[in-house]
């Protein structure tokens, strides 16, 4: 894959892979980068582009110290699977799943005894 392109005035992350293009695409108001569309043609699909492209926006967003907004859902997806915060929620989600699956909400408490 060739170096993904930033095009500050456009507000785009582009890169072309066997001379097609995909592309991540936002808006920038008050310090907050909103990640609207992430495009990547199927024919070039399945090789990590999007991952490359989100990347590489986070990171541009990180140094400018901008805050991002993933309106897009590849990129909130992205952000879920690969932030400490993302892996921290996906820890207690499991946690909490395997709770209830052990004490579902209808069993009685087995605090203390039976009177």
């Amino acid at each position: 894959m060739t170096a993904i392109s930033h095009d500050t005035n456009g507000h785009r992350f582009t890169v072309e892979v066997e001379g097609i293009p995909a592309q991540l695409d936002y808006t920038l108001s008050d310090g907050v980068m909103t990640i609207t569309h992430t495009r990547v043609p199927p024919a070039i699909g399945g090789r990590g582009i999007a991952g490359e492209l989100t990347r590489t926006a986070l990171d541009a967003a990180r140094i400018a110290g901008w805050s991002v907004n993933p309106a897009c859902s590849y990129a909130a997806a992205y952000i879920a699977r690969h932030s400490p915060q993302g892996d921290q929620q996906h820890l207690d989600q499991l946690l909490d799943e395997a709770l209830q699956e052990s004490f579902p909400a209808s069993d009685p408490p087995a605090v203390g005894g039976v009177t």
